[in-house]
């Protein structure tokens, strides 16, 4: 092709500028292939579509989205108990500890946390087996025990630390690194928001503390920030910040907002592809709705007095993670879609390295009530079939004792339950080894756990990624299968 049209000035070629040289052809070329390129990529994953203008999804990232195929559960409540509870202790006690009680562990070299290794310690409780499926359950959870036929436990998972930090940002992000999306934001990202007045992805934490690792537990990581999760308290402020100024009428509010919404019209028209500009711009109507619906979701004295002692108002040891949870099944209720209420904040949290039938008989008379009443208030309303409740934490506890009747962490064998949402009740899988150390039969990974709850939402854990540096990632990186036995 002759990309040259050659005259003659001064008796010098010269070429006219009407045409380009070889060289800037090539460069134009190049950059026009590329261009053709990121549109595909960007058509891809979402970000255009056919006329080059902005999609939906990028529009307001919190649109509801279809699932992959049909999901059992609407909601999921995830009742996180924050430091490590004993599953030995709890739900799944070890005969063969109580006979080796005071004994050296024998099995190798153990791992602990703390580096202080005493004698093999039993259980300081008493444990009953309850319902048709004859689950044991210790003498510090009777209001839960009456619910077993509704749950699945989870007895032999394992994590890959035994440091909070480390478990705490596996069991929320699935990587045991800062920088990656929560479950509750992949889940957001996924399926979007049912109640556009509300956010889909709310978090409650201890009135104690934070729980180890704070706010990057709920974050959003690479995603874009629409979906990160948004802390709720209990009381007529549930979100800081959120009420309008007092010398500012609804009118003049609306009207700057509308302002502010013009001038980010036009900066998000020369940024189209930038998804976490399109998220914030969102956030500031969600914002401005949320004044009215979050405390009207947070009005727990609109609940019957039957229903606040149902959740353990009436008690000041559970009245707060009570409050949690009967907050919790309103937000569902109204269409939020994941709620993660923490149980414990330092002081005050299951972290049992001392004296551990105090701590958990205390955090137990906490929890016990409003989970029990959780369950219940489900079912009566007709809401457990599509919402799945989930009770755990970061790792267990080891069957040495380490101070003055306390256990150390363990990763490598401890338990979780699950009940409603497309869980078949009655259920149990999975066993740790005869002293209650190691995962020994069908061991769960929390990645298997993350692709059980995407599933149980219509998702499949392998399709629902995201590109970023460089590579499509996942809630459940490269590994994670569904517990298929726990089903219903």
């Amino acid at each position: 092709m002759n990309t040259r049209d050659t005259t003659y000035r001064n008796g010098q070629p010269h070429v006219c500028a009407g045409y380009p040289s070889r060289r800037q052809f090539l460069q134009r070329a190049g950059a026009g292939f590329g261009a053709v390129a990121l549109a595909a990529l960007l058509e891809q994953v979402g970000l255009t579509k056919s006329g080059g203008a902005l999609s939906p999804a990028t529009v307001d990232p919190l649109t509801p989205k279809l699932p992959h195929f049909a999901p059992r559960a609407k909601s999921v409540i995830w009742c996180f108990m924050n430091g490590g509870p004993s599953s030995i202790d709890l739900f799944d006690p070890k005969p063969e500890l109580d006979k080796s009680d005071g004994l050296k562990m024998e099995k190798g070299p153990i791992t602990t946390f703390s580096k202080k290794v005493g004698p093999l310690m039993k259980s300081p409780f008493s444990f009953e087996r309850y319902g048709q499926c004859g689950q044991p359950v210790s003498e510090l959870y009777t209001n839960v025990a009456r619910h077993v036929d509704d749950i699945a436990f989870i007895k032999a998972c394992h994590v890959d630390s035994n440091v909070h930090d480390q478990s705490l940002l596996q069991s929320n992000t699935g990587m045991t690194r800062v920088g990656f999306p929560s479950a509750g934001a992949w889940l957001t990202y996924g399926l979007g928001s049912e109640n556009q007045n509300l956010p889909g992805f709310v978090v409650m934490h201890d009135a104690r503390s934070l729980p180890v690792g704070g706010p990057p537990l709920w974050g959003s990581g690479f995603l874009p920030n629409a979906y990160q999760g948004t802390i709720f308290r209990a009381g007529e402020n549930p979100i800081l910040d959120l009420r309008r100024p007092a010398n500012m009428s609804e009118r003049e509010q609306r009207r700057q907002l509308d302002f502010i919404g013009e001038l980010n019209a036009e900066h998000q028209a020369e940024h189209r592809a930038n998804a976490d500009l399109a998220g914030r711009i969102a956030s500031f109507e969600l914002a401005y709705r949320m004044q009215i619906a979050a405390p009207e979701a947070a009005a727990l004295n609109r609940e019957s007095k039957a229903t606040r002692r149902l959740y353990g108002l009436d008690r000041w040891q559970s009245a707060p993670y009570g409050s949690q949870l009967l907050m919790a099944r309103r937000l569902v209720e109204r269409g939020v879609r994941f709620v993660q209420a923490y149980s414990g904040g330092a002081p005050g949290d299951w972290d049992a390295h001392q004296q551990l039938a105090g701590n958990h008989r205390d955090r137990c008379l906490e929890t016990d009530m409003p989970i029990a009443g959780l369950l219940t208030d489900l079912k009566q309303r007709g809401l457990l079939d599509s919402t799945l409740v989930i009770w755990g934490g970061e790792f267990g506890r080891l069957p040495i004792t380490e101070t003055d009747g306390g256990r150390d962490h363990n990763p490598d064998g401890f338990l979780l339950w699950m009940a409603g949402g497309g869980i078949k009740g009655g259920a149990s899988i999975g066993e740790t080894d005869e002293l209650g150390y190691r995962a020994a039969q069908d061991p769960v990974s929390i990645h298997d756990v993350h692709a059980t709850i995407l599933a149980l939402f219509g998702l499949d854990h392998t399709k629902l990624t995201y590109f970023h540096d460089g590579r499509e990632f996942r809630l459940t990186d490269v590994s994670g299968e569904v517990i298929r036995r726990i089903l219903a």
